[in-house]
């Protein structure tokens, strides 16, 4: 990147890329058992929803000839 020829008015916005704060966040507060018990049950919740979806729709996504026994039959062409 170039640099201005010109003087910045403020010393501050000149400096802003290079500023790096000396300030550490406050640290994590650890998680309870049940807190992860909680996550963890969600977790195989959301897993054991996913695997019965695929499951449940593997039959659907199939192609080839179907070994359904029931013969769609038109009514129309049957005499009344």
């Amino acid at each position: 990147m170039f640099r201005r020829r010109e003087p910045v008015p403020f010393a501050f916005v000149a400096e802003a890329e290079r500023y790096r704060s000396n300030v550490a966040p406050p640290p994590r507060n650890r998680a309870s058992r049940s807190e992860i018990a909680g996550r963890t049950l969600v977790g195989l919740t959301v897993a054991a929803g996913l695997v019965g979806a695929l499951l449940f729709g593997m039959p659907s996504l199939e192609t080839g000839p179907q070994k359904s026994q029931h013969a769609q039959q038109s009514e129309a062409g049957a005499g009344r």
